[in-house]
């Protein structure tokens, strides 16, 4: 089944990019393993998946144990508590969800304490929900400029959560903020490369609005488990 699913997103993430003029190689496709066991993991690695996401830091944890010493990307994309940051760090390739000076500057500290440099992205609240974590879009480029001058952090771009609704088309606009916010940002100097946004149910939309990484679980790997 993932190996159907698979091929079948990376024919639509081709077809999408065909439809705004990018390459497939601009595109990293993390795969969402939150709730699913090892056994998914292993089969994907098969595929030659190496970009995995994960939201929740025990269950992030216990799997970056299991698969110590694999060839694996790990991407914590969840909302990030200050007391969990000294359990992911030297763990992750990327951190998704940062929205604060507070959360960064715990972020600086640990990396510091363990001689490490960390990558983040700045979570941007672009759908306007109270529901959802991320900072506020007229506060993105200060929040950028802050965490510039923060040590042992390096800012990578933004990323966010698009509404989820039935029909995808309507999600463009949560993408095209980011990608304007970002585009206004490097006006100023800071380069931003990677914009994080799209899922399974809006992944081709994020990708026509300039996405480089998508976060795809269920088109992957079917239904979610409850968190237990």
């Amino acid at each position: 089944m993932i190996f159907e699913n698979a091929h079948n997103i990376r024919r639509r993430i081709a077809e999408a990019c065909g439809r705004c003029g990018r390459k497939t190689e601009e595109i990293t496709l993390v795969a969402v393993t939150k709730t699913f066991g090892v056994d998914v993991i292993k089969e994907a690695l098969s595929l030659g998946m190496r970009d995995f996401g994960e939201n929740y830091v025990n269950e992030f944890c216990q799997k970056y144990a299991e698969f110590s010493g694999e060839d694996i990307r790990w991407h914590f994309i969840g909302h990030l508590q200050r007391n969990k940051v000294k359990e992911i760090i030297g763990k992750t390739t990327l951190i998704h969800s940062v929205d604060s000076v507070r959360l960064a500057e715990e972020i600086s500290k640990r990396a510091e304490a363990s001689g490490r440099n960390v990558d983040v992205l700045i979570e941007v609240n672009t759908s306007g929900e109270e529901s959802k974590f991320g900072a506020q879009p007229e506060e993105t480029a200060s929040l950028v400029t802050a965490l510039a001058k923060i040590p042992n952090i390096s800012v990578s771009g933004l990323m966010t959560i698009g509404p989820f609704l039935a029909d995808p088309e309507l999600s463009r606009p949560a993408f095209r903020l980011l990608r304007e916010l970002r585009d206004a940002i490097q006006k100023d100097g800071i380069a931003l490369p990677h914009l994080s946004m799209g899922m399974t149910n809006d992944f081709e939309i994020a990708i026509e609005e300039g996405a480089t990484i998508i976060r795809v679980g269920t088109a992957l790997f079917g239904t979610r488990q409850p968190k237990t």
